[in-house]
């Protein structure tokens, strides 16, 4: 066995202990006399002063051992009698009581020290109980949600809603709402978060109980305990469903031991005091150099010791290993002993004497004690290292954080302990995820945050309408001030931050290290299989909650991971100029189908893997030279069929992935054969099976012809770039959004703030009571907002800063060039796991929404370009065939619809090549029926808003008059239309006969429905109003409501756009479907216009209630969108289009002038001649909203009043009776005016072609319709007939 770090290779066999025949002939190779002195040096005891050489018994290697039992020896007390403390009843191994003694259902770890909440209130107690004397015990708080911590009797009693603290003789502390709990409740203690530390103290002598939080005492909780016989105290907690901890009853050294309290498990006494002796005798190995020729001792800083093969040395050092290595096996003397010592070594010296002494400690290990002794060693140093870190206090330097960073690195830069780690350790035991993972300080004034940042500033908003951020340029000299003072103190903080990152940057570094190979696998391939591991459990086992990883874990180990992986893809560019550098880093399109890398049961863009394998063989066979395996298609299909089964044992479910199987393995593979794909499990691949060899391109098998040879770099950081957007889907992107909560915190107290200050202000100098009020509120809302701001400075350094935006930003830039190469491989592209889309559009939205306004997605190096590249990939894909999944179609919509929102996002989807823009308009304008519609008729709508009627608001106008002051009302965005989308709109609807009859149609069909459905729930939600009894509308139904309502208002702002852009459809008959289209608009206006517009009507009666949740439900959107289609049909169209849209209108028989009159005000059409009366102010009116109608659109409102009343006149005048057998049979609302062919049936043509849509079987005698004429045509060509006969 190898010792590393020494200039010699020893075999542990050659120093093991020696027979006492050899002991004499080893101890000639130094003389007795520098023997003696150096063994007396070493094997000295502490309170031993040394005398004079003469004066001692000389020591020998045969004598040493006699000499180390005396050294050792302690007044050991009877292992059994341990348990029987005065003051302590059961085992003296304390843990959980898992069989006994809780209620509800917890998740208890293998040591039994730790618990996970799996029901509503969970409630659990130790084996051990006190009634006597003083005890404490402590609780890592894993969690910060909603637990009772303390003491009970076992004579409590507890449900899923009463737990410790709720009943009598149990009492808790709270720190999640900082209360403490004995059946009444106080305020008590501080807040605690997750990674604090609670110490539970009772004292029995004086019957009082009390917590520290962190060490601090948090004051005495209770008092009169209740005392005597049958009374003693278990430690107990009670927990919410996912909420966690640890217990350290005296298992481990107590992180805050108090003055006089004792834990409720005794420490190894006589264990801890030999293993601090032996490791006194190991410093002093350490320190001593032995001088043969000059025949002395040398005393040496330890950090430049050797081990330099000399045989005294190694037979002292096995001496003292064989006593220590079975001590080193304990969890309590790991963290005592040895990680003390190793703690000491870290912050004494610089980093890299802490590296060269650690170094040698760990060869030391591995040469002179058994591997499983050296494993159990290093496993149980790992553990005490985790909670080490994940349980310090935050203090201002992270001082605590660095040292053990730092211990972690020279541990983990020991080849050996590494791999051992790695592959037993830190993925299967350990969250090492911990490890990467900086906490956020919950109490500001602990973590030193005031004296970094003395300054506090935050941004001050204004909630008008139109307006945004406060300018800086708008900043007051002292506002200035505060801010700078505020950014230099948030620089100071993340500069301390930023070591803490970089030392765990460093953590990924050595773990992704493939030099490593010497004598077995390098550490980066031992990574991928144990990262494959942690990323299938937690995107296949979600409902198993040890097995899921934090999701601020994930955020943190992410970007970590992401500075890893470019440093090393970098560099191997750096010595093959070939390959790609990191900026040009993407997924090649064959690593989705060849199964070399195991997506789990995760949803591919075409459906199931298995599907997309027997569907698209005969594709993978001709276009990437890969068969599926025959078995591979049967054991598929078997599946299918068994899928309802039971599923295999959790350990039975192992990572799969794929190895080859070449038909001529030793010569490069030509384009006409082909690869087979088998199965293999993740573990047994090698490196060649993921690098690959000259005859076999490992990950990157089944290349396609679209992709080029040269490979971008090392296979295995391919797939850890593709775990790496794994991760970001899986929890990355929500925490992201989560953490934005701080910033909002900040400007909701800002706000707050500054209305008290305007209150203050306003307030009369004699209201003494109001202003005393006032000032303590505005003090409140300022501590609370120094606190804030604090905090936001420590969340922007540590989530939000530059540095973490550019990593965002390059995963999306890398999900761009994986997804335009996976598209050119044509009907592949269905194999690309959903999650690439899912995190292109995500990661955009974040870099747009939770960055600022610190850092601004336009300073983006290549900002247009991938905002255009992402505009394509949009336009392309959100109808694209291949893709069928209907989550990422949604997706990929409401993307789109947000896409073309914004300003600078629409101008990048105009900047698309113009085959992508008709192509993409033409997808919108397919048929609505039997897809999902309202997305893309909001898409068309945005593109509109600005151009229409009275539709460039930005906040529903109804309600700035209602409530002009609140700034907490639903925003819009600011209009932005596209003429260049509109104009291809029109273009498309122009180019064919069916495109804008089978658009429109459809349109109008939802609008009926929509409107239909709008009308029916608020009916049902006035009669709830009108009943007496006491009744709640449903929340979920007033959302519906309003949503039919406003898909109603957006249906209606489309046929505007439509027939502002090509009025043609509607007004030119010699199209066939023109005059149908119109007629059908016309009676779906006239509807709208009656069911909203007729007095104290339904619809008046709903708006007056102002229901939360209905706030959109108003006369102005509804009416100014119909108001925009006449106006258009009726006042801007060519004269003979107004004609016949005028004929039409007043031929509906629904058509009442009146509701025409209500847009102005009017209850009813003014008098021939006339002035237009001022409207009442009570009435609804267009000319109440001079602010979003100009006047020149009210005086087209005007003239279109003015022209449906002369037109209506003159019709009233110009008809004649109509008997009813001239009426439509059907509708009899109109004359009859079209024949049937051949049967001669008759109707109007209203009633006809509304039916020929769906159908062309007669109304009457179901004979097939051939075609429809004129009814007066037919009857004058049958008078004709007769006259000539």
């Amino acid at each position: 066995m190898a010792s590393k770090g020494s200039s010699m290779s020893f075999s542990r066999k050659s120093y093991r202990l020696t027979s006492d025949a050899e002991k004499s002939r080893v101890t000639g190779i130094v003389h007795e006399k520098l023997l003696n002195d150096y063994l007396h040096r070493i094997f000295s005891s502490p309170e031993h002063v040394p005398t004079a050489a003469t004066s001692r018994k000389p020591l020998n290697f045969q004598n040493l051992p006699e000499h180390l039992d005396q050294l050792l020896h302690v007044e050991d007390e009877d292992e059994e009698s341990q348990g029987q403390v005065e003051g302590r009843l059961g085992p003296s191994t304390v843990v959980l009581d898992h069989t006994g003694g809780f209620e509800g259902l917890l998740l208890v770890d293998d040591d039994l020290l730790g618990v996970i909440g799996h029901s509503n209130f969970g409630t659990i107690r130790s084996t051990t109980c006190v009634y006597k004397g003083k005890w404490v015990y402590e609780v890592l708080i894993s969690s910060q949600g909603l637990m009772q911590i303390g003491w009970c009797t076992i004579n409590c009693r507890f449900n899923q809603e009463e737990g410790v603290g709720d009943t009598h003789n149990s009492y808790a502390y709270d720190g999640n709402r900082v209360r403490k709990w004995n059946v009444t409740t106080t305020n008590y203690g501080k807040a605690w978060a997750a990674g604090d530390i609670v110490s539970c103290l009772i004292d029995l002598d004086d019957g009082t109980l009390s917590f520290c939080l962190n060490g601090v005492s948090l004051g005495t909780a209770f008092e009169n305990l209740s005392r005597g016989l049958g009374m003693a105290y278990f430690p107990a907690i009670s927990l919410s469903f996912k909420e966690s901890v640890a217990f350290n009853f005296g298992s481990r050294p107590l992180r805050y031991p108090v003055a006089g309290y004792r834990p409720l498990q005794d420490p190894p006494h006589a264990d801890l005091v030999r293993a601090q002796k032996l490791l006194g005798c190991f410093r002093a190995v350490l320190s001593v150099e032995l001088d043969p020729v000059e025949g002395r001792l040398v005393e040496k800083d330890s950090s430049e010791w050797q081990l330099q093969g000399q045989p005294t040395v190694l037979l002292t050092l096995a001496h003292i290993f064989h006593r220590f290595a079975p001590l080193l096996r304990k969890v309590y003397l790991v963290e005592a002993v040895l990680m003390s010592f190793l703690r000491g070594v870290v912050e004494a010296g610089t980093p890299a004497q802490a590296q060269s002494v650690v170094r040698q400690v760990l060869d030391l290990l591995w040469l002179f004690m058994e591997d499983y002794e050296v494993q159990d060693c290093l496993k149980q140093l790992m553990m005490s290292l985790l909670r080490l870190y994940r349980f310090s206090p935050i203090v201002p330097d992270l001082g605590l954080q660095i040292h053990y960073l730092r211990l972690t690195i020279a541990i983990l830069r020991h080849e050996k302990s590494r791999k051992f780690l790695l592959s037993n350790v830190l993925f299967d035991v350990l969250r090492s995820v911990v490890f990467f993972y900086i906490k956020s300080p919950l109490r500001v004034e602990e973590a030193g945050l005031q004296e970094l940042i003395p300054t506090t500033w935050w941004p001050h908003r204004s909630g008008r309408e139109g307006k945004d951020s406060k300018d800086v340029k708008d900043e007051t000299a002292e506002e200035r001030v505060r801010r700078r003072a505020y950014e230099r103190g948030c620089q100071r903080l993340k500069k301390r931050i930023e070591v803490v990152e970089e030392l765990q940057v460093q953590i990924l570094k050595l773990l992704l290290n493939n030099k490593d190979d010497n004598g077995g696998e390098a550490s980066r391939y031992i990574f991928l299989t144990k990262f494959r591991k942690f990323l299938q459990e937690n995107a296949s086992g979600r409902g198993n909650m040890p097995m899921l990883c934090p999701p601020e874990y994930m955020v943190c180990f992410l970007h970590r991971l992401i500075s890893a992986l470019r440093y090393y893809w970098d560099e191997y560019k750096a010595s093959n100029p070939r390959a790609a550098f990191s900026e040009e880093a993407y997924i090649p399109p064959q690593v989705f189908y060849n199964g070399k890398v195991d997506y789990f049961d995760l949803q591919r863009l075409g459906g199931l893997l298995s599907h997309l394998r027997k569907t698209l063989k005969d594709d993978l066979a001709s276009k990437a030279n890969i068969l599926i395996d025959p078995l591979e298609l049967q054991a598929a299909t078997m599946d299918d069929l068994d899928e309802d089964e039971e599923p295999a044992p959790a350990a039975a479910q192992v990572p799969r992935t794929a190895a080859v199987s070449l038909m001529t393995p030793r010569r490069p593979l030509s384009t006409s054969e082909k690869v087979k794909v088998r199965t293999l499990s993740a573990e047994q691949r090698t490196r060649e099976d993921i690098e690959g060899s000259h005859w076999n391109e490992g990950l990157l098998l089944g290349r396609p012809p679209e992709e080029p040879e040269q490979p971008l770099t090392e296979n295995s950081l391919l797939e850890v770039l593709d775990g790496a957007i794994m991760m970001y889907n899986l929890s990355v992107h929500q925490q992201l959004g989560k953490m934005v909560g701080v910033s909002d915190d900040v400007n909701e107290y800002a706000m707050a703030l500054r209305d008290t200050e305007d209150k203050l202000r306003r307030c009369p100098k004699r209201r003494n009571d109001i202003l005393a009020e006032l000032t303590k509120s505005q003090k409140v809302f300022s501590e609370k907002l120094d606190h804030l701001s604090r905090r936001l400075a420590w969340v922007h350094a540590t989530v939000y800063s530059q540095e973490k935006m550019l990593d965002i930003y390059w995963l999306l830039r890398v999900c761009l060039r994986t997804v335009e190469h996976g598209d050119r491989t044509g009907s592949l592209f269905a194999f690309m796991p959903e999650f690439y889309l899912s995190v292109a559009i995500n990661s955009y939205s974040a870099l747009k929404n939770y960055f600022g306004p610190v850092h601004s997605m336009e300073e983006l190096p290549g900002y247009e370009e991938t905002l255009t590249r992402l505009a394509a990939i949009l336009a392309k894909h959100f109808a694209d065939t291949r893709i069928v999944g209907t989550d990422i179609r949604d997706s990929l919509m409401q993307a789109l619809a947000s896409y073309v929102c914004y300003p600078h996002s629409l101008r990048a989807v105009e900047r698309i090549p113009e085959e992508q823009r008709v192509a993409m308009v033409r997808n919108l304008l397919a048929p609505y029926e039997q897809r999902p519609w309202a997305q893309t008729n909001w898409i068309l709508v945005r593109l509109w808003r600005g151009c229409g009627f009275g539709y460039r608001y930005t906040r529903l106008p109804h309600l700035l008059k209602t409530k002009p002051e609140d700034a907490n009302l639903p925003s819009l965005q600011k209009p932005c239309p596209s003429t260049l989308l509109q104009q291809h709109m029109a273009e498309l609807l122009r180019e064919g006969p069916d495109v804008a009859p089978s658009f429109l149609n459809s349109v109008l069909n939802q609008l009926n429905w929509a409107f239909s459905e709008f009308i029916g729930m608020i009916q049902e939600i006035q009669q709830a109003a009108e009943r007496l009894e006491r009744n709640f509308v449903d929340s979920r139904q007033l959302k519906v409501c309003a949503t039919c309502f406003d898909l109603s208002v957006s249906l209606l702002r489309v046929l505007e756009m439509t027939i502002t852009l090509v009025p043609e459809i509607f007004l030119d008959w010699a199209r066939p479907t023109s005059e149908m289209l119109l007629r059908r608009l016309a009676q779906l206006l006239n509807q709208v216009l009656n069911r909203v517009t007729a007095e104290r009507n339904l619809f008046d009666r709903v708006v007056t209630l102002r229901l939360p949740g209905l706030e959109s439900v108003d006369h102005y959107p509804i009416l100014v969108a119909v108001t925009g289609i006449l106006v258009r049909l009726l006042v801007h169209g060519p004269a003979s289009g107004t004609e016949r849209a005028t004929s039409v209108l007043l031929a509906d028989p629904c058509f009442q002038l009146r509701s025409i009159c209500y847009l102005l005000g009017q209850p009813e059409p003014p008098a021939p001649g006339t002035a237009l009366p001022t409207p009442d102010r009570k009435r609804f009116s267009l000319q109440s909203y001079t602010d979003y109608i100009s006047m020149e659109e009210l005086a087209e409102v005007e003239q279109m009043l003015a022209h449906l009343t002369s037109a209506s006149a003159q019709a009233a005048a110009a008809s004649l009776p109509t008997s009813e057998e001239d009426l439509c049979p059907i509708c009899y609302a109109h004359p009859i005016s079209a024949v049937f062919q051949p049967c001669g049936h008759k109707s109007c043509k209203a009633c006809i072609n509304q039916h020929l849509m769906n159908n062309k079987d007669c109304f009457f005698c179901k004979a097939t319709i051939v075609s429809v004429e004129d009814w007066e045509k037919a009857a004058n060509a049958s008078t004709t007939t007769s006259s000539a006969a």
